[in-house]
């Protein structure tokens, strides 16, 4: 099953796709976050499955803001593959360090941790669950 999958920089022809299925962000900023390189897509067979978008927090760490398997094809180590393949082009670019987030009543902190990351704190918005951070640092995971 694992055969026919790629991962690829999302372009102008994942928009739809994206903008049907990613409703945490407005079109504005899915098209400034195409432009900038700043999703993966991955494909299985050439239908998208999911992507992982991403920035850089304090304009030096990058930062998962979302990684997301549609239903159908989730606990199958998609995810997993998605944020190894994100790693990894950013070690090429000198980068050792990782973070991301997730709300204290969502599963995936579960995921997050079982792949590498680490709490590193948290805070609390006005009628919102604890949003834990989360870090790999790759450069302590690998003494």
């Amino acid at each position: 099953m694992m055969n026919n999958i790629e991962i690829v920089t999302a372009g102008n022809k994942h928009f739809s796709f994206l903008k049907e299925h990613d409703l945490h962000i407005t079109n504005t900023i899915l098209k400034r976050k195409l432009e900038n390189n700043e999703i993966l897509i991955m494909e299985l067979n050439d239908t998208s499955i999911g992507w992982l978008r991403f920035s850089l927090f304090w304009d030096e760490i990058p930062f998962m803001n979302m990684l997301y398997v549609l239903s159908d094809y989730r606990r199958k180590g998609y995810g997993k593959m998605l944020v190894n393949h994100w790693e990894n082009l950013l070690i090429e670019k000198g980068y050792t360090r990782f973070l991301t987030s997730t709300l204290a009543n969502e599963d995936a902190q579960h995921f997050y941790r079982k792949i590498g990351y680490t709490d590193v704190g948290g805070f609390v918005l006005p009628l919102e669950p604890l949003e834990i951070l989360l870090i790999k640092d790759i450069k302590q995971s690998a003494t």
